[in-house]
């Protein structure tokens, strides 16, 4: 499961990494993200953790389906959150394919998605 400190919960957040951030599309789901923002709710001079969240359309599926997919992409991004700039702010939306895809498709394309957008990938 990812931390609690790592997880993206406030509105203005999600907003904020899809408006401003870069997007890379795979087959199975679309990842926003934005380096290095500032958390201005985090109080202190420490560097915010980076955070992640996910958006799971009625599209992927039904509530069982819809659920899985989130279960698998919090797996996925625990795995990986420390590879990313610290205050980073990352969105995964599933596509409405991700409901069939299995672990290895979803970890496959989010691992190319995020090389991508850190700038070690081609198009």
């Amino acid at each position: 499961m990812l931390p609690t400190e790592n997880r993206l919960r406030r509105r203005e957040d999600f907003a904020t990494a899809v408006r401003r951030g870069r997007r890379a599309g795979r087959q199975h789901l679309v990842v926003h993200f934005r380096s290095g923002a500032t958390d201005p709710h985090a109080p202190g001079e420490s560097a915010p953790p980076t955070r992640a969240g996910f958006v799971v359309s009625k599209a992927v599926g039904g509530a069982v389906v819809r659920n899985k997919v989130k279960r698998r992409l919090r797996h996925l991004m625990r795995d990986r959150v420390d590879r990313l700039p610290p205050g980073s702010l990352v969105v995964v939306r599933a596509l409405p394919g991700a409901g069939d895809a299995d672990h290895a498709q979803l970890a496959q394309d989010l691992d190319a998605a995020l090389q991508r957008l850190l700038g070690g990938g081609a198009r």
